[in-house]
């Protein structure tokens, strides 16, 4: 049995089963106790898709307007001459052969590696070292770019990554609790809108069927949302 502190036992006594337009959500989110540290803003969104589809596959990344509230350790994996671009713009280390072989034996202290398609001959050798930590660039996932430095500078700011589990849900972070109310808002507001614009056209029924925001310490609070059925 999972055990749950009493703060979150009083909180969820203040839980509604009702699901909550997004400003009232947000507003609801924050009227439960407070932690002792600033607490992560999380959504999560089950998506009506085929999670062993390919083609139905959610997978992404996006700038939400107003950040998360975090920086990320960006590596670029780019020629010499973007290299000088890539470090002013936020990368921890930039450049080819030289940090393939550095990760290649074993070193990972860094959040989002951003590759150069040329690069990518090379960089693709590493996937049995990046794969299973979740970092190995993907174009899907906007990592390989031909304009790495301008990666780097999102993702180093907080662009956000995303990509649906086996159980067809999307999580992300979408802020921390400090924010204001409006910025939480914009933030929420903005995620739906873009996974709700990615729907598969193979994907059948409602595409979002449930969406939910928490805290790190909090219950999840349901947001209310218009439907999407298939198109005919």
């Amino acid at each position: 049995m999972r055990f749950r502190s009493k703060r979150y036992k009083k909180d969820a006594e203040k839980a509604v089963e009702t699901a909550l337009p997004v400003p009232e959500a947000v507003k609801k989110l924050k009227s439960f106790s407070r932690a002792k540290f600033d607490q992560t803003v999380d959504i999560v969104l089950h998506l009506g898709i085929d999670p062993k589809q390919a083609d139905q596959m959610i997978r992404g990344s996006v700038s939400l307007p107003k950040g998360i509230g975090k920086s990320k350790k960006v590596i670029a994996f780019c020629n010499e001459s973007d290299a000088a671009a890539c470090k002013a713009n936020g990368a921890i280390e930039a450049g080819a052969d030289e940090l393939i072989d550095k990760v290649n034996k074993g070193w990972a202290d860094f959040d989002v590696a951003i590759a150069h398609p040329s690069l990518m001959g090379k960089v693709g050798k590493l996937g049995k070292v990046l794969g299973p930590q979740g970092k190995m660039p993907s174009p899907k996932g906007g990592t390989v770019t031909a304009d790495v430095a301008t990666a780097v500078k999102e993702y180093a700011a907080g662009k956000v990554e995303f990509r649906n589990d086996t159980g067809g849900n999307v999580h992300a972070v979408v802020g921390k609790l400090s924010f204001s109310d409006e910025d939480l808002r914009d933030n929420v507001q903005a995620f739906i809108s873009h996974i709700q614009h990615m729907r598969p056209a193979s994907a059948k029924g409602h595409y979002v069927k449930k969406i939910c925001i928490s805290a790190t310490m909090t219950p999840g609070v349901q947001i209310a949302f218009e439907q999407q059925a298939a198109a005919e």
